[in-house]
Formats: C-alpha cells, structure tokens, sequence
C-alpha cells in the first residue's frame, strides 16, 4: 500500500550513485526526477513490495548506462512510464 511508504525513501544523492566523472549529481537528479514519476504512475492500492521493486528496478536498469545523462529526458519519461505499467502487468 502506497500510503505506508515515502517517495523520499527511495531517492539517491550523487554520493549513492558511484562514479560518473563529475556528472554524479546529474545522474542522481534525472534518477530522483524519474523515480518521481514512477511513484505517480504507481495506484495506491499496489503492495509494498512490489512498489519497492519497482522503483528499485528503475536504478538497477540504468545503473551504469549513460543513458541516464545522455538520453532525451523525454524518453528516459516514456521508458520509465512503460516499465511502471510492464512491471505492474507482470504482478497481476
């Protein structure tokens, strides 16, 4: 349930994020801003658990892939967007 968790839980500093030869806060930035988004996209009446997987899995997809600086942020949107509601299916 959506109400026992707080989007301020799942997001990154540029210290949290590794390595991205000075572009850390950037990356952590487009991350929070994307997680922001997942947790709009997620109803109120998902459990626990698989909102944790899901904002989770935003960070373990993008880990490492310059496309968290490089992409369009538009896309990065639309992909997040996409994965929310694919992860979502999945669990049904």
């Amino acid at each position: 349930m959506k109400d026992l968790l707080n989007v301020q839980d799942f997001l990154h500093s540029s210290h949290d994020v590794g390595d991205w030869e000075g572009d850390e806060e950037q990356v952590a930035e487009n991350l929070n801003e994307l997680i922001h988004i997942a947790w709009q996209e997620i109803p109120e009446d998902t459990p626990c658990e698989t909102i944790e997987e899901i904002i989770s899995g935003i960070w373990d997809f993008l880990r490492g892939d310059t496309a968290i600086i490089e992409a369009d942020f538009e896309e990065l949107i639309d992909w997040v967007k996409q994965y929310v509601f694919t992860s979502l299916d999945e669990k049904m």
